[in-house]
């Protein structure tokens, strides 16, 4: 269990540390900062203490699916599209500025945990509440794209 989740931990933290890299600035670019962005938007350090919250959770999720699942091809299947979506978010949106883009990405994770979620739902079971807080996130964070894209 505790190899498992460290390689989930590794894998995770590293696509969205990665992604975060290729997105040069990213909030603090002059480009963002001079978007209109949604009233409900938190500050930067509510963001980084929801993802690492959130980085956690999976991590601990996908230690616990990983040897439940049958058909690893379907899984490892899934988890390389959520780490190229979850890799390429960040520079779409903020180093290309590319927000309908960014939506489609962003609304694209959403699917893929969201799905994640609910078709390991019976084998997971309770355990399938570690990815409510993900999934609703990333809810959230496609309604400030959605803001973004409509007002600027």
């Amino acid at each position: 269990m505790i190899y498992r989740l460290t390689l989930f931990l590794i894998l995770n933290f590293t696509s969205v540390g990665l992604g975060r890299l290729l997105g040069g600035e990213g909030p603090k670019s002059e480009w963002y900062a001079g978007l209109t962005t949604a009233p409900w938007t938190p500050p930067g350090f509510v963001i980084g203490i929801a993802w690492t919250l959130i980085l956690i959770c999976f991590s601990i999720y996908l230690s616990y699916l990983w040897p439940m699942v049958e058909n690893k091809k379907l899984l490892i299947g899934l988890l390389i599209l959520y780490y190229i979506l979850s890799l390429v978010w960040n520079p779409i949106f903020f180093q290309y500025q590319q927000i309908l883009a960014g939506l489609f990405l962003i609304a694209g994770l959403a699917v893929v945990v969201g799905f994640i979620m609910f078709y390991y739902w019976t084998n997971m079971k309770s355990k399938s509440l570690l990815l409510v807080p993900y999934f609703l996130w990333l809810i959230f964070a496609t309604s400030l794209n959605v803001y973004i894209l409509i007002k600027n």
